[in-house]
């Protein structure tokens, strides 16, 4: 027989399964073709069929969730992905690390790379030490630090829309990082799944507002990875704002040019900058994304072009924000992880209408 080059499968694990960023892990992991999924995690629902929380995943997955130590789920994977909150993440990881497991970590432990940045915008850090080691994980950046990597802390969902949005422009120094204006839009998903009045269907439903005003917790890792990529330090106005709808993120963002460009020179840049990457797709001239072309897929969206009248250039980017701004897209750094072809488990078409 000869061989596909390919490594052979492995097992992972969910520990924090009973939200939606876990059960997104689960909806995409049931059709990877080289990972099982081993072990799931909650100790509100230990011992109940994950069925009984998730109906849609009824006979697709037979498995009972867990409230197992780490050392127990540990003893059942290879690659763990954590989808608990903030706070928590930072007590696991170190212990599954001593395991000689691999880590996809999609809470905001591990982003930030100045400990008191992070305990200024959340809590007091219980393993800094690792912090210099975890690797942000957005492929179309980081994607060889990625693959060497034991620990990847899987970027937030508006930080991911808009380094996307914002990466070919910073790079190649075309706009004045200081006139950066950010306004996103996230369907209700992105609280998560706990009781809280404010995503309740009354106070949602035909609404639109804006919310977190210049106190967002992504701000940081936004600033972060577009500082890194203007190769200095930048701040930027970010206002989130909540849509009634499920899923999705829309972020228009606002930039002065620092050379003279039109929008054929813009849409030709991105093109470029991302042409190998498969997750991310650059929209022709004058085409715009909206959330209905991204929904229940792991790809990033973008439409880009300039405003002769203000001088302004214009950036729109789309992404499901539990796919590629969570699961899918924790997936994509355990593929690259593990040697897998990248799209393996995320050939998804996006769902519309």
């Amino acid at each position: 027989m000869i061989s596909s080059g390919i490594p052979s499968g492995i097992r992972s694990g969910i520990y924090g399964a009973s939200g939606y960023t876990g059960q997104e892990l689960l909806r995409l992991l049931i059709n990877h073709p080289h990972c099982e999924v081993t072990a799931i995690t909650s100790r509100r629902y230990k011992g109940e069929p994950l069925s009984s929380l998730y109906p849609h995943l009824n006979a697709v997955i037979n498995l009972n969730f867990m409230d197992a130590s780490t050392d127990e789920v540990a003893s059942l994977c290879d690659v763990v992905f954590l989808a608990v909150p903030h706070g928590e993440a930072m007590e696991a990881v170190p212990r599954f690390l001593e395991a000689g497991k691999k880590v996809v970590d999609l809470s905001a432990d591990y982003r930030l790379k100045n400990q008191s940045l992070y305990e200024k915008w959340y809590c007091s850090h219980t393993s800094p030490g690792l912090l210099a080691e975890a690797v942000y994980g957005l492929p179309e950046l980081h994607r060889e630090e990625i693959r060497t990597a034991r620990l990847v802390a899987n970027p937030g969902c508006y930080p991911t829309s808009i380094v996307l949005g914002l990466a070919p422009l910073l790079r190649e120094g075309l706009i004045d990082p200081s006139s950066i204006i950010i306004d996103s839009k996230s369907g209700a998903s992105g609280a998560g799944r706990e009781a809280n009045t404010a995503m309740l269907f009354c106070e949602v439903n035909e609404g639109f507002k804006a919310y977190k005003v210049r106190a967002h917790r992504h701000i940081p890792e936004i600033e972060q990875e577009l500082s890194l990529l203007a190769g200095k330090d930048i701040e930027v106005l970010f206002t989130p704002h909540l849509l009634p709808s499920n899923r999705g993120i829309l972020s228009t963002i606002y930039a002065t040019p620092t050379r003279t460009v039109d929008t054929v020179f813009l849409v030709d840049l991105y093109r470029n900058f991302y042409v190998n990457e498969p997750f991310v797709r650059v929209l022709e001239e004058g085409l715009f994304p909206g959330l209905s072309s991204v929904r229940g897929s792991n790809f990033c969206d973008i439409g880009i072009t300039f405003d002769d009248r203000t001088g302004r250039v214009l950036v729109i980017s789309v992404i499901d924000n539990l796919v590629k701004g969570a699961a899918g897209q924790a997936i994509q750094n355990m593929n690259i992880m593990e040697g897998f072809p990248e799209d393996s488990g995320l050939k998804l078409v996006p769902l519309f209408p």
